[in-house]
């Protein structure tokens, strides 16, 4: 069973939130199990969609770690207004298949819905939007590479797809690389920092998340190059 989400910061009009793996954002077409919506309840408010009140932006279900969310309407407006705007500073991190040819990069490639297989996204596919990743390299491991993300676009499975699409998929993931990697039960991606300045007071946030237990084992099991592919 998964763990709770836990609080980080609210107030009157916004909640920080650090979300653990295994809990999806909103209810979707197939999903009934409990979402993050339900374990928040009353906390949510604001937008069009009764089934995301609050929802902003959101972290794919096995993906863990910080992402804010509203209290009201004004304030879904105004948040959603600044992550559009790229005003929001979304940085994780990720442990990727073996070793990127450059220690700092941007990956700036459309992503679509895969014309194979509509529920991942490739480079170029169906409908493509403008995504782009900036990834800065932290430590090279015998196999593989411990990366800072920086999000610039914010598509579905963006770091996953990007990644895999340069031959570097994220450790762990059964969708885009290769699942079960040092003993993973998930993708090896945690959203570890979020800033951005407050829509309504115009403080400047910034908040941090370690890594969850199970990533913080497995990059030790990386490092000493134990583990089983």
């Amino acid at each position: 069973m998964e763990a709770e989400a836990r609080i980080v910061h609210a107030d009157e009009w916004l909640a920080v939130i650090d979300k653990p793996a295994g809990l999806v954002v909103h209810a979707a077409p197939g999903h009934r199990a409990p979402t993050l919506v339900d374990a928040l309840g009353g906390l949510l408010g604001g937008g069009e969609d009764p089934e995301r009140p609050g929802i902003v932006h959101r972290l794919d279900k096995d993906t863990s770690g910080l992402m804010i969310v509203a209290r009201g309407h004004e304030a879904h407006r105004r948040l959603a207004q600044e992550i559009k705007g790229r005003k929001v500073s979304r940085t994780y991190l990720a442990l990727v298949e073996g070793h990127p040819r450059s220690r700092a990069g941007t990956i700036d490639a459309p992503l679509g819905r895969d014309y194979r297989s509509p529920e991942r996204r490739a480079v170029g596919g169906r409908g493509p939007r403008e995504a782009r990743t900036h990834f800065r390299v932290l430590e090279l491991l015998p196999r593989d590479a411990l990366v800072e993300v920086r999000l610039e676009t914010g598509r579905t499975h963006q770091v996953r797809a990007h990644f895999a699409a340069i031959g570097h998929p994220v450790a762990g993931d059964p969708r885009y690389g290769h699942g079960g990697r040092h003993g993973l039960g998930r993708q090896f991606l945690h959203s570890a920092e979020l800033g951005f300045r407050h829509p309504f007071t115009g403080e400047d946030l910034e908040f941090g998340s370690e890594l969850p237990s199970d990533l913080s084992k497995a990059l030790e099991r990386a490092r000493s190059h134990q583990a089983r592919r």
